[in-house]
């Protein structure tokens, strides 16, 4: 049995995310389980791609099997992604490059994916939500403040999320998916020079 990844660092965690396909399973089976025949359909794609990712994922140790059913004499197996490893700071810093680009890339192919599915379904229409994005001009002082801000911020949020578990072994309001995401890197400036320039 594959053991389950724990740490960036480890090259079967890039593995995984080096195709978007990959990335796109994940996120589902991050949310609930499936199997490869549900998959493909909500994915739209061909079931023996799909299924080829699913083993790759499993095998790779970002998967496991939660159960099988049989289903008109053939047996279907569900999956459910583990929990992402936690990325201390210091892990962060300690992993290779690749790595790390990896991470990145599958984080903001499913931003991209899960923004664009949410701005078409109304998702942004309500007076309260909100999406912004700043340029900033930062010196070390000011980049350590903001960064400790954005960690106050995930905080509370854990908060709020442990408060409406609580409420819910008592109350049977209604839940709504919200999306949040937050970002601290540095930036290449729209008007600055790109790697694809010849200059």
């Amino acid at each position: 049995m594959t053991s389950q990844i724990e740490n960036i660092g480890d090259p079967r965690y890039v593995r995984a995310l080096g195709h978007p396909l990959r990335v796109r399973i994940l996120a589902i089976l991050e949310e609930r389980t499936a199997s490869a025949v549900e998959l493909s359909r909500m994915l739209q794609a061909d079931i023996g791609v799909v299924a080829y990712h699913v083993r790759k994922l499993h095998q790779l140790g970002l998967i496991e099997l939660e159960r099988e059913t049989r289903v008109r004499g053939a047996i279907q197996r569900h999956y459910r992604a583990y929990e992402r490893p936690r990325i201390s700071d210091d892990a962060w810093e300690q992993a290779p490059p690749i790595a790390k680009q990896a991470a990145v890339d599958a984080a903001l192919q499913q931003i991209h994916d899960y923004g664009r599915a949410a701005n078409a379904a109304g998702g942004f229409d309500r007076r309260d939500a909100h999406i912004t994005r700043t340029a900033l001009r930062l010196d070390a002082e000011g980049w350590d403040k903001l960064a400790r801000s954005l960690r106050r911020v995930l905080e509370e949020v854990a908060e709020i999320e442990a408060a409406v578990a609580a409420r819910q072994s008592t109350d049977a309001g209604e839940l709504e998916d919200v999306g949040l995401v937050l970002m601290q890197f540095g930036a290449l400036p729209f008007s600055g020079p790109r790697k694809t320039d010849d200059a």
